[in-house]
């Protein structure tokens, strides 16, 4: 793996451990896809340090446990604004 990818993933890992963010919000940040997030998240990231992966992962479910929640609260502003 090239080292400036190798740096990226890194970098977003503990942007996200850091400050619990969203694939799209660190996606945002780094200019990337929210693909290219996830794919150095979830597999890339394994390969370069297998404890912040695992740190990663936790984090990770836990923004798919509460991703309902967030789904409903964006829709509830939505229409506050109309």
């Amino acid at each position: 793996m090239e080292s400036n990818i190798s740096k990226r993933v890194v970098a977003e890992a503990k942007h996200m451990l850091k400050t619990k963010d969203t694939i799209r919000t660190i996606a945002d940040k780094y200019k990337v896809s929210k693909s290219t997030v996830h794919k150095d998240l979830s597999e890339r990231l394994k390969q370069i340090d297998a404890n912040l992966a695992s740190s990663i992962e936790e984090i990770m479910q836990e923004h798919i446990d509460i991703r309902h929640i967030r789904g409903g609260d964006a829709t509830r502003q939505k229409y506050k604004k109309r």
